[in-house]
């Protein structure tokens, strides 16, 4: 699993994701993964723009996430969703459950 993390302003973590899935085969790196790079931050942009499939068990990995910041009085985003993993998004009505932005520097703009 392949994350890539920087910080912009003074506390706002993006991480962008650089697979194609997020599914059973890779959700419990994933997990591991991110439990270590946001475990310390409140204010989180996940940018999604190369994953083209999200199955359940990917949900259920990005809402482990939201809780975990949200639990630190904390803010989770989502930018960049494929047409088809938005879709995924509404469907499940996912979309209002996450903020989900167009790209990773609006879902960081509107922190401010």
């Amino acid at each position: 699993m392949k994350l890539i993390n920087r910080i912009q302003g003074d506390d706002i973590v993006v991480i962008e994701i650089q697979e194609d899935n997020l599914d059973a085969s890779n959700v419990r790196e994933f997990r591991e993964e991110m439990q270590k790079l946001i475990k310390d931050k409140n204010r989180v942009v996940l940018d999604m723009s190369a994953l083209k499939f999200v199955d359940s068990s990917g949900l259920g990995a990005l809402i482990s996430c939201l809780r975990d910041t949200n639990s630190r009085k904390g803010d989770f985003r989502l930018s960049s969703l494929s047409r088809s993993v938005l879709a995924l998004f509404e469907l499940m009505r996912m979309h209002r459950v996450f903020s989900i932005h167009d790209n990773a520097d609006s879902a960081v703009s509107s922190y401010t």
